[in-house]
Formats: C-alpha cells, structure tokens, sequence
C-alpha cells in the first residue's frame, strides 16, 4: 500500500471514488461535473488530493483544499474522504487520515475541518478516535447556481 499525494494520472480514479461516496450517501445523481473538469480543478490548483494505491490502484483518498478561518488563520477543508468498500477497516483509512495531518501541518493550516453525515456512525466514531470535536451546534447553508 503506497499513501501520496495525487497527481494528474489519478483524476479518473478520484472522480470514481466521489461517485461511490455519492451512492454511499444516498445521493446517486449528486456528482454533476466529470473528470475532466476535475482535471482542469487540480491543474489549476483549487484543489490537492492524497491517495492510497495498492498494486497501481487508487483505493482511497482525501480531497481537500485550503481556505481561511477569521478566527484561525490558514484552514484546511476536508471535501471527501473515501476508501473503496473492500478495504475499509483495513487500517487504508488512518493512513489516509494521518498522511492528511501531515500535509494540513506542512502547509500551515491551524486547524482541519470537514463535515460528516448524522447519521455516518462508523466515520463519526472514526474522527472522535482521531481527537475530533463533532459540532452539532452549527447548520449548513448553501445556494446553488
């Protein structure tokens, strides 16, 4: 199992897992853009990704990008983070996870932040094991154009 950083090459695969995070969440016709607006995305730099790759195969991955906090400074956003059914509870997902920490630190974020589903027990479960704070206090709000 090889944990990195993404590059162009694993557009396809990332794309594909987002798709299977959609259905997982019940939200199969969600995803609207394709792999080639990804592409373009992570060639331009709006977003970064870390990937698992076992025998030359993305397995799972965290895509996230930097944005600001008014009260922290440097933020790191967490959009998706998914590992591929066959190899959840394999420990895939805390490489992941700590290979994500490493990178947010080395970029100088002050803190982590990502939204989990009320209802997504074992991702709650796995983030509180990881030191998270799980905010039930704040809503989402959001426009779509």
């Amino acid at each position: 199992m090889i944990i990195r950083k993404a590059i162009n090459k694993d557009i396809e695969s990332i794309h594909s897992l987002v798709q299977e995070l959609a259905d997982f969440e019940k939200e199969p016709n969600a995803v609207k853009v394709t792999p080639s607006y990804y592409r373009k995305c992570f060639e331009e730099g709006i977003f970064q990704a870390i990937v698992a790759e076992d025998q030359n195969e993305i397995v799972g991955m965290a895509l996230f990008y930097m944005c600001f906090s008014t009260w922290k400074g440097k933020m790191m956003y967490l959009e998706d983070f998914v590992v591929r059914n066959q190899y959840r509870n394999s420990g895939v997902g805390q490489k992941i996870w700590d290979e994500l920490i490493i990178e947010s630190k080395k970029q100088g974020s002050k803190l982590l932040k990502w939204q989990v589903l009320d209802w997504n027990i074992n991702a709650t479960r796995f983030y509180e094991k990881n030191g998270a704070i799980i905010e039930k206090d704040w809503w989402n709000g959001k426009i779509i154009f």
